[in-house]
């Protein structure tokens, strides 16, 4: 994570505005230069410096701001859902010690800061619009932290459509998503994958992998500003869509 590195070190000269500025500023406003400057919400959504580490940046703020408001979608977050949240960073993100603080540093501004969930996706999705493989990847995570407590309720399921919604991501995407988060069998499971129905064509099939594989390769996201501490879930993400794909083309006995 190498902008949290030169922030720790002090040598991180810049920071964003708008509601994740301020979310930024509370979590780590002590640690910058200018820290008042936090306070000003109607700046651009870059300063100048180090314009791939604010991204970067950006991404990981952006994340587990909107992460905390799914958290608290149904009121106060307990200590259970908190553990779940730190389990899904450490397990599902693997995230290392520094990473971890930094991420729930993130997660409490948020749940003590201003802004609205709509607030924070919006300028989320500003900074993001070209990439709809990264925007699709934090609709599954808002799930899997959803369900990471064991159901998804109605308040986090409707927070989590509002986002599909501000992302521009399809209904059949965001259906097809939500799918793997309610018990389908294994075959369907490896349609949802691929944002795809049981009854696509094969070539349908073929063109979602193709487009799916561009789109959520590791090295595409990160050129998009998925820093690197999400690398594991990138890589993750991947496996799984060649698997999806494998069991696909087996079913079928597509060649």
């Amino acid at each position: 994570m190498a902008w949290l590195g030169k922030l720790l070190g002090g040598t991180l000269g810049f920071m964003f505005g708008g509601p994740l500025g301020m979310i930024a500023g509370i979590a780590f406003g002590h640690l910058f230069d200018k820290a008042d400057e936090f306070e000003h919400t109607d700046r651009p959504a870059y300063r100048t410096q180090g314009s791939r580490d604010s991204t970067q940046m950006m991404f990981f703020v952006g994340a587990f701001s909107m992460v905390a408001r799914v958290a608290q979608a149904d009121g106060e977050v307990t200590s259970s859902e908190r553990a779940s949240i730190e389990r899904f960073i450490d397990e599902r993100l693997r995230l290392g010690m520094s990473e971890h603080a930094a991420a729930m540093r993130v997660f409490d501004a948020a749940l003590v800061g201003g802004g609205t969930f709509d607030q924070f996706a919006a300028q989320f999705y500003e900074n993001f619009a070209t990439s709809s493989g990264l925007l699709q990847l934090m609709i599954e995570f808002f799930y899997e932290v959803a369900v990471a407590d064991g159901t998804i309720n109605s308040s986090e399921e409707a927070l989590i459509r509002r986002a599909a919604q501000l992302f521009h991501i399809p209904d059949y995407v965001a259906d097809a998503i939500r799918r793997r988060y309610g018990g389908s069998s294994a075959g369907g499971h490896a349609y949802a994958v691929l944002n795809l129905s049981p009854t696509a064509t094969d070539e349908e099939v073929k063109k979602a992998y193709r487009k799916m594989c561009i789109e959520f390769h590791p090295d595409t996201l990160a050129s998009k500003g998925m820093g690197e501490e999400f690398k594991a879930a990138a890589e993750r993400k991947f496996q799984e869509i060649q698997e999806a794909y494998e069991e696909i083309k087996k079913d079928r006995g597509i060649k």
